[in-house]
């Protein structure tokens, strides 16, 4: 069996402190702390634009050997921009990111063996910005193809409709994996993988992402768990032995949007996939 590395997406959560973080603790020292609990986690400031390599020297120092930092593409490449609507004029073009592109990618390489998956998080594309799968795929076979070899990449769609053998072949052929997300309005990864092999490269990618709107229902502060996810945390189980089987290395991080506290959605993750429960009867949601 491949290693299962176990995170969270961001690590600055100010509501952790007292009970993920010490009392106190500053936050120029959460990333120190957390490293001290966890062997990876998802950089989620990397989405609003690209770091400085002064800010990626300061995560690697602040690491221990062995830790991987996974991070988003800023979202001026995957939306097209910062505005609401993404942008179809400018979005993946190479005449309107490849300096972004840049500049995020030297940036990352400071981290060296520490730099995890990098992510194309898309958002939901209305016919507004593609007329249909098509396109995008074309424009993102395009993207993909001009990336450096030295990192690994990743791409979340968020279309559940474009999730199809087309799809996964593109990336397949990329040697780039398809993240395996958890959105309230996409298909649980568990009943996709009852149609489509998953699987497209030598590592596997989950998000645990959930409902922000019932979560932030029920609270401001991320330091307990409101929303009972046993059930699907039972079917995520079951799926990440068996891509865990077939894979070298599968990274998994959990927002606190998922049932409340990133940290304990781990943990309880975490205990039912070695305690090799099995999943509910439900094959849907």
């Amino acid at each position: 069996m491949g290693t299962l590395r176990y995170g969270t997406s961001s690590w600055s959560e100010k509501s952790w402190e007292g009970i993920f973080y010490p009392a106190g603790l500053k936050p120029a020292q959460y990333l120190a702390s957390y490293a001290s609990r966890f062997d990876t986690v998802e950089a989620d400031s990397t989405y609003y634009r690209a770091p400085s390599p002064a800010m990626v020297m300061g995560w690697r120092e602040r690491t221990p050997d062995g830790f991987v930092l996974s991070a988003k593409f800023p979202r001026a490449i995957v939306h097209g921009g910062a505005r609401e609507q993404p942008d179809p004029a400018r979005l993946l073009l190479p005449e309107h990111t490849a300096a972004e592109v840049e500049r995020f990618l030297a940036a990352m390489a400071f981290l060296g063996p520490k730099c995890g998956p990098l992510v194309l998080q898309f958002p939901y594309f209305n016919r507004a910005t593609f007329s249909a799968a098509g396109p995008f795929l074309e424009r993102l076979e395009g993207f993909l193809g001009r990336l450096p070899g030295q990192f690994r990449y990743a791409v979340e769609i968020r279309n559940k409709a474009w999730v199809t053998g087309e799809l996964l072949g593109l990336l397949r052929a990329k040697r780039t994996a398809f993240v395996l997300v958890d959105l309230l309005y996409m298909p649980h990864p568990a009943d996709l993988a009852t149609e489509l092999e998953l699987i497209t490269t030598d590592f596997s990618y989950a998000r645990l992402i959930g409902d922000r709107k019932a979560v932030e229902a029920q609270t401001k502060t991320f330091d307990r768990i409101v929303i009972d996810q046993s059930s699907r945390l039972a079917r995520w189980a079951h799926l990440l032995r068996d891509v865990a089987a077939r894979t070298a290395v599968t990274f998994v991080y959990a927002n606190n949007h998922y049932a409340g506290h990133g940290p304990a959605t781990v943990a309880e993750l975490r205990r039912r996939v070695e305690g090799g429960e099995e999943p509910p009867p439900c094959t849907t949601g």
